[in-house]
């Protein structure tokens, strides 16, 4: 199967794309792939490190404030999707897959004028606007959660899928887990983290709550800064006085996210996609801070999915405050049977097959 896949700017659109391929190549021994993003999004390290050919082109984004600049992103349009159509009559797909973002609408469209099949996939609870407006384009529209369906037009076109997330994620375990980071089966261990560049305003909450986390002991803590931000975490932490407690451990970036998130017994972050899709299939109770910086606010509706079904405690930015955030987290984490019921709610939300669905899609529109 010949494969081209469009996604960028973020790894939450990037990572999608490259979990379908490596499903695909394990299960198709002639499968071949070519992705296609643009030179400014994470894509230009991600997909060549993964060992995938990538074309690049130039689009961005609507801007919905400065609506004059949008001529220019028209006029991108148009010639991305020219370039679109000669690498798509160049590699010979058999079908496209794209997962969102601005790149996947040019890509979609091209997909359409050479009468080659396509889906689109849809990270969010709330669609964004490249697969609203991409949704007339494609054979399937692939969604994340049930919820999503409601607002699509070409409701006949959608397939609840989940997100496609990552293999090591599936097949964690927590006793295994644990044991690989030297962590008793019985310690109550609590993971914080804002994404690979860190959140300001999670890193300022904990931050303030270390004092107390290191001399009242209640849990084990790790906590990932960010990369641009560590080295201000830690000036901040040594001028505030603090003693960290062996209980605390502070890292830049987290490497082995598999491995702790498995571990874990409650989890602090933000709630993009991806990441409220990872603690659905592991089941892992979260407290959920959505980034406001977002649009459409999708991360506060992914926040709210996770806990209309009662797997996450929702924190706004607005109301976060070290206080709160502390005596949240203190209250989940000596109540072992509320954590235990948070988890068992999960069970209806994960989804830990969406790679085996979406591939069943490229293999109808395949023909395969």
């Amino acid at each position: 199967m010949r494969v081209i896949f469009a996604g960028g700017g973020t790894g939450g659109h990037i990572n999608p794309a490259l979990s379908i391929a490596g499903y695909a190549a394990e299960h198709d021994a002639n499968f071949e792939a070519l992705f296609i993003g643009t030179e400014r999004g994470l894509e230009k390290k991600l997909v060549p490190r993964a060992g995938y050919k990538i074309e690049y082109i130039n689009i961005e984004g609507f801007d919905r404030k400065h609506l004059l600049k949008n001529i220019k992103v028209f006029s991108e349009l148009r010639k991305s999707e020219k370039i679109c159509r000669k690498l798509i009559r160049s590699f010979k797909p058999d079908c496209i897959v794209c997962t969102g973002g601005y790149v996947s609408g040019p890509v979609a469209l091209a997909a359409h004028k050479e009468k080659v099949p396509a889906l689109i996939h849809e990270q969010n609870v709330y669609p964004g606007l490249t697969v609203t407006a991409s949704e007339r384009y494609v054979t399937y529209v692939a969604v994340s959660f049930d919820e999503t369906v409601n607002h699509m037009k070409r409701k006949d076109k959608c397939v609840v899928t989940g997100n496609p997330v990552r293999g090591e994620i599936v097949n964690a375990d927590r006793d295994s887990a644990r044991r690989s980071l030297n962590i008793p089966a019985d310690e109550p261990f609590v993971l914080v983290f804002g994404g690979s560049l860190g959140a300001d305003r999670i890193n300022d909450a904990v931050i303030q709550m270390l004092g107390r986390i290191s001399s009242e002991k209640k849990f084990r803590l790790l906590f990932g800064t960010g990369d641009r931000n560590y080295n201000e975490v830690i000036r901040r932490v040594k001028e505030s006085g603090t003693e960290l407690g062996s209980n605390i451990e502070i890292v830049p970036y987290i490497n082995n996210m598999d491995a702790v998130m498995a571990a874990s017994d409650l989890v602090v972050c933000r709630s993009g996609a991806i990441t409220v899709s990872e603690l659905a299939v592991l089941q892992k109770p979260s407290v959920l801070i959505p980034s406001p910086n977002v649009v459409r606010n999708h991360q506060e509706q992914n926040a709210r999915e996770i806990e209309s079904k009662g797997g996450a405690v929702v924190i706004c930015e607005k109301d976060l405050t070290p206080e709160h955030l502390y005596d949240t987290v203190c209250s989940l984490v000596g109540d072992t049977d509320a954590l235990s019921r948070m988890s068992k709610s999960l069970e209806s939300v994960k989804k830990s097959d969406a790679c085996a669905k979406i591939f069943e899609l490229m293999k109808k529109m395949s023909n395969k």
